[in-house]
């Protein structure tokens, strides 16, 4: 099968969605490119007031009695740089090195962005055997999957879905984790304090998605923050100005500051730098790029969070879980529960810290939520709920499964990895609410997604798109 012609165009429209801002929550121009794309091969399309586009396309020549099909992905790209770099108003500087695609300085997006290309490409071109495609772009999965949760799926006729938003060629994603996130916001009051004021940066941790690689023993720039500071506190008297790190809850941090008020500003240095110095030595395997700073910038007055509600602030931050909570007793390897610390922010009146949680087990993820809703006690804080979206469970005699297993064989020579993950997929939202939906996830080699190291494999990218053009040519 010579798929040469469709190859070129899902590299050029992976280009073309590069050159559009599409960050979470500024997906209407990436939505209204969609529109045109289909307006100008006539082929019918829906947008709705969420962003979330449908494209139809009829059945090839011979499949005319086929059930139709989803093919699926997601609009919206996760903002990261490290850079000064305006993703609202900006084309990514995408460039290739070898086999991949990056970006300088920031998020590539592929993560999804490369679902849309493949599903554009096959929607382009008209030598193809398909049978009635159903493709559906949803928007801002990345901030809760808001999208998708919005979408009427009643626009839908397909019980057959396959998603694109998996990161690994030779493994079929067939099950996936439900998550929601906490915010919890802490009212500040503030007392001027006399002393020097100390910088604590952290940075260059390798950071990730905080289900993809939550088994990987990256460390958590905000808890590690919470972790110095509480052992600073049995030390000196300090007060805090602000904390802060990281800017995606579904991110691990890579980096958080904090700014501090001391008296005793050289002792603080010399004791804060002894300890980095044994926290850089004792995670220096799993975060070899890891470097602290330490500074003193000036003496004065400042307007410091009040002492005992600062103590407290560090108490309830350092006793905050993170990681994984529990491993799965029932597929070997699988993260089944865990938890993520990826906001830390300050201003004058607000504390705020936005946690991750994830689960393959509803209840296992409301006893996490009972957890840090418990914890949050210890303060006075508004708590919050929100971005829920459900798990997808796993379907024995999934009909999809088998024929992509087989198609990947004849290809291959050799049989796919079938997993189940710990991250969210729109399949749960979809499975949801889509009676008997017969589901699967793929995707090509992509590697540091959600991080400024984020790249992709352009010859994965060819290998996944021929096993998906040959499951649609035997999808009758």
């Amino acid at each position: 099968m010579q798929n040469n012609a469709v190859h070129e165009k899902v590299l050029e429209f992976f280009y073309d969605i590069c050159s559009i801002p599409h960050g979470s929550g500024n997906t209407r121009a990436i939505a209204e490119w969609c529109v045109d794309f289909a307006k100008k091969r006539n082929l019918k399309v829906i947008k709705d007031k969420f962003d979330n586009v449908i494209i139809y396309k009829g059945a090839s020549a011979g499949f005319e009695n086929s059930k139709p099909v989803i093919l699926q992905g997601h609009l919206d790209m996760v903002c990261q740089s490290d850079k000064d770099f305006d993703f609202t108003n900006n084309a990514l500087d995408v460039y290739t090195d070898g086999d991949f695609i990056k970006a300088k300085g920031t998020t590539l997006g592929a993560d999804n962005g490369i679902a849309l290309a493949m599903i554009l490409a096959i929607l382009d071109d008209s030598t193809l055997s398909h049978p009635p495609i159903e493709a559906v772009f949803t928007s801002d999965e990345e901030i809760g999957m808001v999208g998708a949760l919005k979408l009427d799926t009643k626009l839908l006729k397909s019980k057959r879905m396959i998603n694109l938003d998996s990161e690994e060629e030779n493994k079929l994603t067939v099950s996936c984790a439900g998550g929601r996130d906490i915010k919890i916001e802490v009212p500040l009051i503030r007392e001027k304090v006399r002393g020097t004021l100390v910088k604590i940066s952290l940075e260059k941790l390798l950071s990730g998605h905080s289900g993809v690689e939550i088994d990987k023993g990256r460390v958590n720039a905000d808890s590690l923050l919470s972790r110095i500071l509480n052992h600073m506190a049995k030390f000196f008297d300090f007060s805090i100005i602000s904390i802060s790190g990281g800017t995606k809850s579904n991110a691990i941090p890579g980096e958080a500051r904090a700014e501090i008020v001391t008296k005793n500003a050289d002792e603080f240095i010399l004791e804060a730098d002894k300890y980095l110095s044994i926290v850089k030595e004792e995670i220096s395997a799993r975060e070899p790029n890891f470097v602290f700073s330490i500074k003193e910038v000036e003496t004065g007055d400042f307007n410091c969070i009040e002492k005992r509600l600062g103590e407290k602030i560090i108490k309830f931050l350092v006793a905050s879980p993170f990681g994984i909570i529990n491993m799965s007793a029932q597929i070997k390897g699988l993260v089944e529960t865990s938890i993520n610390l990826g906001i830390l922010d300050c201003t004058d009146n607000t504390l705020t810290a936005v946690y991750s949680l994830r689960s393959n087990k509803m209840s296992a993820l409301d006893a996490l939520e009972e957890k840090i809703t418990a914890l949050s006690s210890l303060l006075v804080c508004k708590v919050t709920l929100f971005g829920h979206y459900p798990s997808w469970d796993y379907k024995e005699n999934s009909q999809l499964q088998k024929l992509y297993q087989k198609c990947y064989r004849e290809i291959f020579e050799k049989d796919i990895e079938i997993e189940a993950i710990h991250a969210g997929l729109e399949c749960g939202v979809f499975a949801s609410q889509i009676e008997n939906l017969d589901c699967i996830s793929i995707g090509p080699d992509l590697f540091d997604v959600h991080t400024t190291n984020e790249k992709m494999s352009i010859s994965s990218v060819f290998r996944v798109l021929d096993v998906l053009l040959k499951v649609l040519h035997e999808l009758k």
